[in-house]
């Protein structure tokens, strides 16, 4: 097989035969993990003292979540221009680009403690979003060299490795602490400082290992097999993402799957530590459920990518809604406090989250026109985020209208949206294999 692998990520023509792409897809992967691992520490590890710094800053504990919200918000548009980015000059690039966009947001944050600006705060959370959306990239980047065989478990595989880093993130906060009155700024911003080291070693990772790109080989590898040179995609990116939804339909149901289980899992998940506090939970008891979340979340990621290898990514993904259905009504039935309910709700969110994640993530990637690839996966993420913010916004304010019960119940409308486009993207990938360039 000719494709291109030159020098750095400039195409040359040169010959790889299959068993080469085998090895290089297994090598991209190997480095994606640790890409992965690294990244994440610098995305959880703020998270304990973010709406801390915020309360802090702002004065207001009505403010205390705009810092995660502005995170959100960033992921999203970022996630969009980073794809728009690796759309011209692969993966390697535009990866190592989010890492230090985040890296310096990390770096803002500390500044914003140091002067006590709230501005500044929020401009570094907008920045640190570009480290979930680096991380997202990473999950469709261990796809672009694999087979229909094992794509889901390629992708599944990354977005597990985000366990090591979430588990290690949090745990770091009292060290940060420690280091930050070591070089006098601000305790609540050590975890910042901390978090932007992981970010430039995640950069650095990405920046030196990832060659060839994967993506340009799988560019190079696709003319050659057409023999001929692949025809430069026109138009704007969302253009070109609104493009192959139009030709391949069942893209819109896997992006709607991704979307509204993301939004499920943001909607009820950050509403759960204060329905636990107005029943008297500690933060320990508070912190140990949220853990049990992030397991289900991320832990069993390779199990779904081989349930999706195997079975098919749409009936994994009516499994992973009738999940969070499940969860749902758990965390409906819980009371204020630490109860049964609400540890198992959780955990069973994660689990459908992860069970939608994967196989929806892996419809996108397999169904997207390799030469707007890039371009719908961006696209997808930044539908996926925007409804992930709206929907934590929703849900603050059901939630103090109308209590957390409440919330649950109104969350499972988003469920059977999910469950609505499994059946709609199994009845029309069923037709037709699945398009992998």
């Amino acid at each position: 097989m000719t494709l291109s692998a030159g020098r750095g990520d400039r195409p040359a023509t040169v010959t790889r035969p299959p068993e080469d792409l085998a090895r290089l897809q297994r090598r991209t992967v190997r480095v994606l993990v640790l890409t992965q691992a690294v990244g994440a520490v610098g995305i959880t590890i703020g998270i304990a003292t973010a709406s801390l710094l915020a309360r802090d800053l702002s004065g207001s504990e009505a403010l205390s979540g705009l810092a995660q919200t502005a995170q959100v918000l960033g992921a999203a548009v970022i996630s969009f221009l980073l794809a728009s980015l690796m759309g011209r000059r692969g993966r390697r690039i535009g990866l190592t680009t989010g890492y230090l966009v985040a890296a310096g947001g990390g770096a803002i944050a500390v500044l914003s403690g140091v002067v006590g600006s709230m501005v500044l705060l929020i401009l570094g959370a907008v920045m640190l979003g570009a480290a979930t959306s680096a991380n997202n990239a990473a999950r469709y980047a261990a796809t672009d060299l694999a087979t229909d065989d094992n794509r889901a478990r390629s992708l599944s595989v990354v977005v597990w490795a985000t366990t090591i880093g979430a588990v290690l993130g949090p745990n770091l906060t009292g060290p940060a602490g420690a280091f930050a009155e070591a070089v006098d700024i601000p305790e609540l911003t050590g975890p910042f400082a901390f978090g932007a080291i992981g970010l430039l070693l995640a950069a650095l990772v990405s920046g030196l290992l990832l060659r060839p790109d994967p993506l340009l080989v799988a560019r190079a590898a696709e003319r050659a097999q057409a023999n001929a040179e692949a025809a430069e995609p026109s138009g704007s990116s969302w253009s070109r993402a609104v493009a192959a939804t139009r030709e391949r339909p069942v893209i819109a149901y896997a992006v709607a799957g991704l979307a509204l289980a993301h939004a499920t899992m943001i909607a009820v998940m950050v509403m759960t530590p204060l329905h636990m506090e107005h029943g008297g939970a500690g933060l320990e008891v508070i912190g140990l459920v949220i853990s049990v979340h992030v397991l289900g979340m991320f832990a069993f990621s390779p199990l779904v990518g081989v349930l999706a290898d195997r079975v098919g990514r749409p009936p994994v993904l009516g499994v992973g809604a009738l999940v969070l259905v499940c969860a749902l009504v758990l965390c409906a039935s819980s009371p204020d406090g630490m109860s049964w309910q609400v540890t198992a709700g959780l955990f069973l969110l994660g689990v459908g989250w992860s069970l939608a994640m994967v196989s929806s993530s892996t419809m996108v990637a397999e169904h997207a026109p390799l030469a707007s690839r890039t371009d719908v996966q961006g696209a997808a993420d930044l539908v996926m985020g925007l409804t992930a913010a709206a929907a934590g916004l929703v849900a603050g304010v059901v939630v103090d209208v109308s209590g957390y019960p409440t919330l649950a119940l109104v969350t499972l409308v988003l469920a059977l949206g999910v469950l609505g486009s499994a059946v709609r993207a199994h009845a029309l990938a069923e037709p037709s294999a699945a398009v992998s360039g």
